[in-house]
C-alpha cells in the first residue's frame, strides 16, 4: 500500500500511547488512595489570565436568541486554576483535574499549543508539604528510570549563589547582565528588566547544571515572581512558590495560594499596566475569581504538572511530540 503522504499518522506510536494511558490510570489511583476528588471545569470561559507572558486562544461564537447575558468572545483556558479555586471556595475540599490546556505561541521540544495538565489542590497543606507529595507521585510514576529516591531541595537564592555566584535578591540588573554575558547569553535587544535576566540565568545557566539523577525542587522565588502565590510571612521578599525539575526539565510549578482578593486585584492591575506599556492586548480581569477570593479561599497549596513532559521522561523520549497522539504539526 502506498503511504507517500504519512502526515495522517499519529505523532506517537501505539505502544507509547498505551504507556501514557497506564500512567494516567496510576495517577488516578494515587489520588483515589488519598481521597482527593477528581473534578472537571470548562475549557472555555469569558475570562482568561492577565499574565503578560501567557497569551490565550480566543473563540468567537454567535449568541443564541434570548441569551444576551452570554459573551460572544470566550477564551480557551491556559490552566484550570481559576475555576478550581472557585470550587475550593465552594467547599470542594482536596481536588485534582487532568485536562487539556491551551497557550498561544508555544511550540518546541517541550511545548505544544494544546497540552495536558495535571493540577491539584490540597487544603490545609503548606507548599513545603506539597513538595513532598509531588515527589511521592513523580517517583512512583518514574520508578523504572533509576532516579535517586531522595529529592534535592534548593532555595532560589542558593541555586543562584551556587551556579552563578550572585545573590538574586540583591544583585543589580548590570551584575545580572554581566553574568549573562560571561555565560554566552546573547539577546536581540537591550534587556533592562530584572526578572527577565533572572529568568535567562535560570534557564541558560542554572537549569543545565541541576543534578540529573534525582528530583530537584527550587523554592522561595523572589516576590516579583509570585504570580498567584502568597508571600512568605517571615520573609515578604520571597514568594511561597516552587518548581520541580527532572533530568533538567521543568515538570511542575506550585504555590501556597494567594487568598487576599485585594492583593490579587492589585497584581492583575500590574499585569494590565505592563500589557499597556508593551503594546500587548488587554484582557478583562476575572471578577468571578476575585468574588470567590473575597468570599474566602481556605489555606491551600496547589501545583500544575505537565503530563506530556512526564510521559516523555517516563518513556525516555526527547520531545513531547513523541508522546502525544497528534502534536501541533499533525493537526
Amino acid at each position: 500500500m502506498n503511504d507517500s503522504d504519512a502526515s495522517w499518522r499519529p505523532s506517537a506510536n501505539i505502544d507509547i500511547l498505551r504507556r501514557r494511558a497506564a500512567l494516567l490510570t496510576r495517577i488516578r489511583e494515587f489520588f483515589a488512595a488519598r481521597n482527593v476528588l477528581e473534578v472537571e471545569t470548562p475549557s472555555l470561559s469569558r475570562y482568561t489570565v492577565t499574565a503578560p507572558h501567557l497569551e490565550s486562544f480566543t473563540a468567537l461564537a454567535p449568541i443564541p436568541a434570548g441569551h444576551d447575558n452570554l459573551a460572544a468572545e470566550r477564551f480557551l483556558q491556559t490552566s484550570p486554576e481559576y475555576a478550581m479555586k472557585r470550587l475550593l471556595v465552594a467547599g470542594s475540599g482536596d481536588i485534582y483535574q487532568i485536562c487539556r490546556a491551551f497557550r498561544a505561541g508555544e511550540a518546541g521540544r517541550l511545548h505544544n499549543p494544546e497540552f495536558t495538565l495535571l493540577e491539584w489542590y490540597r487544603v490545609e497543606m503548606s507548599y513545603r508539604q506539597l513538595m513532598h507529595e509531588v515527589a511521592d507521585l513523580v517517583l512512583a510514576l518514574l520508578d523504572d528510570r533509576g532516579l535517586d529516591e531522595t529529592p534535592e531541595f534548593l532555595s532560589y537564592r542558593n541555586a543562584f549563589v551556587k551556579f552563578t555566584e550572585l545573590n538574586p535578591l540583591q544583585a543589580s540588573v548590570q551584575e545580572l547582565a554581566s553574568c549573562g554575558a560571561r555565560h554566552g547569553i546573547v539577546t536581540a535587544s537591550v534587556v533592562d528588566a530584572r526578572d527577565t535576566w533572572l529568568d535567562l540565568l535560570m534557564t541558560h545557566v542554572i537549569e543545565p547544571k541541576l543534578p540529573r539523577d534525582r528530583l530537584v525542587f527550587i523554592y522561595d522565588f523572589p516576590a516579583s515572581q509570585a504570580a498567584l502565590a502568597e508571600l512568605c510571612k517571615d520573609a515578604p521578599q520571597l514568594a511561597a512558590r516552587f518548581e520541580l525539575y527532572v533530568n533538567g526539565v521543568e515538570l511542575a510549578n506550585g504555590f501556597q495560594e494567594l487568598r487576599d482578593a485585594a492583593q490579587q486585584r492589585r497584581r492583575f492591575e500590574i499585569d494590565q499596566e505592563y500589557r499597556r506599556e508593551h503594546d500587548l492586548s488587554e484582557v478583562a480581569v476575572d471578577e468571578q475569581l476575585l468574588a470567590a477570593l473575597q468570599y474566602g479561599l481556605p489555606l491551600v497549596s496547589g501545583v500544575a504538572l505537565g503530563i506530556d513532559r512526564l510521559v516523555m521522561l517516563a518513556a525516555g523520549k526527547k520531545s513531547i511530540a513523541e508522546v502525544m497522539a497528534f502534536s501541533d504539526e499533525r493537526c
